[in-house]
């Protein structure tokens, strides 16, 4: 090179390099925005009413904003912490089981390569400090009911989250569990109310219980739209609409609700199918669909199948039963609180599930179903464990299942495509030969 040519080379601008921080959001954005494009315009009509639902995730997740303004934020890492008490202390619960595919990556740094997609993301979009909708957390509750999210919460200690730990019991017939989850739940209304300062009246409580209950009942009018034939909305809809609970503000959340059923209802009026005309009815099961990870709920209904019941702890689980109150004093609602978490609850990590069996067994009834989709994250033994004992069942009820092992990671599109695919059509098979039986027994 000519020395005349050394000062023009010197001269060019170095290249900025980019901060990590601001690459991860960038990536996370990037997903979500992707997710959300696929759910809004890869299938025909959505409601009109969805457009609040895409909007609220767009503002969250892509754009990063911040909801809940001076509101005191406590962040939950499973559905068993008693929403009820956290409002009736004006705060605002907010489920931080969730993340992205680059924090499930992230997430990896702290935990066992064969850990769970799930608590890999939490551990990753924690450590990044960027959690959707949340400006700053002023409590966080982790109560022992995930083995994994137990083990973990040294590694978020670590990470100068200070956590408050409810021992859940892994049995709930006896009266001795039902009793020790009571105690539980009394201490910890106390110790919250002391943490943020702020009293927990009678008045307070039964309003709170009133308020959810209130967005419990919106939830139940429009899970019973999905019974309808021809369905009037897609499952993937139903997952964005429940994990927007996790984070919207309750009032505001159940009113879009009602507003999104009044739509619905209307369509069933006109006959409006949102499925194919003979997509098969699925139940869909195991590992929860958060959001952005919502590609297997995706992926079943590009495929012409149609999600009208589910049976996880990020959609029909969190709104099954209602608070009973005999008496209206404090203590008594509260007791009353803990039992609608422990009771009702079908998560898998009990000793037995023989609820979780009649649960499946009622919604297959109820929603007519035609095959049940089971998804496990790799890594979570739980349902991994389970699904033995879930095949078995369905087979003796004469109800096809796929399981489905998955993480976060898109690069498994291909390959689960075509396994959905492949049990999509076999469901239309069945239908088909189960339709021409019922013809030929009505001709004799």
């Amino acid at each position: 090179m000519s020395p005349d040519k050394a000062p023009e080379r010197a001269q060019r601008p170095r290249r900025k390099v980019e901060d990590p921080a601001q690459r991860h959001r960038r990536h996370e954005a990037m997903e979500a925005i992707k997710m959300l494009d696929h759910l809004r315009h890869d299938f025909a009509e959505p409601p009109k009413e969805m457009a609040y639902f895409y909007d609220l995730f767009e503002r969250v997740y892509c754009r990063g904003e911040k909801l809940h303004g001076d509101k005191p934020t406590v962040g939950t890492l499973c559905i068993q912490i008693p929403y009820e008490v956290i409002y009736a202390l004006d705060a605002v619960p907010v489920r931080l089981c969730n993340g992205f595919h680059t924090d499930e990556q992230g997430g990896g740094d702290f935990m066992p390569a064969k850990s769970c997609s799930l608590v890999k993301a939490t551990l990753g979009m924690l450590r990044q400090r960027e959690i959707p909708a949340v400006e700053r957390l002023d409590f966080m509750i982790h109560p022992t009911t995930c083995d994994q999210k137990t083990k973990s919460i040294s590694m978020i200690e670590e990470m100068d989250y200070e956590v408050y730990h409810m021992e859940f019991p892994r049995v709930k017939e006896s009266e001795e569990s039902r009793e020790y989850w009571r105690r539980t739940v009394r201490k910890f209304t106390k110790d919250l109310s002391r943490s943020l300062g702020r009293k927990i009246t009678r008045k307070k409580m039964k309003e709170s219980i009133r308020r959810v209950g209130k967005a419990q009942l919106a939830y139940h009018r429009l899970n019973e739209l999905r019974r309808l034939d021809p369905v009037p909305i897609l499952g993937k809809d139903l997952f964005l609409v429940t994990n927007a609970f996790f984070f919207d503000e309750i009032e505001r959340w159940t009113e879009r609700v009602h507003a999104l059923c009044d739509e619905i209802e209307e369509r069933a009026r006109r006959g409006f199918n949102a499925a194919g005309k003979r997509s098969p009815r699925i139940l869909y099961t195991g590992s929860p669909p958060i959001f952005p990870n919502l590609k297997l709920p995706y992926m079943i209904e590009q495929a012409d199948g149609v999600i009208v019941a589910d049976e996880s702890c990020s959609a029909n689980r969190l709104f099954n039963d209602m608070v009973s109150v005999d008496e209206w004093f404090l203590y008594d609602m509260v007791d009353a609180v803990a039992d609608r978490y422990l009771k009702g609850c079908t998560c898998p990590i009990f000793t037995q599930n023989d609820d979780r069996k009649r649960r499946l067994r009622e919604l297959i009834e109820q929603y007519r179903i035609d095959g049940v989709v089971y998804q496990s994250f790799a890594g979570c033994q739980v349902y991994e464990m389970e699904q033995r004992s879930i095949q078995a069942e369905m087979e003796r009820i004469g109800v096809p299942m796929l399981y489905v092992e998955t993480d976060y990671s898109p690069g498994q599109g291909g390959q689960l495509s075509t396994r959905i695919e492949a049990f999509i059509e076999s469901l239309k098979v069945r239908k088909r030969r189960s339709g021409h039986s019922k013809s030929k027994e009505k001709s004799r």
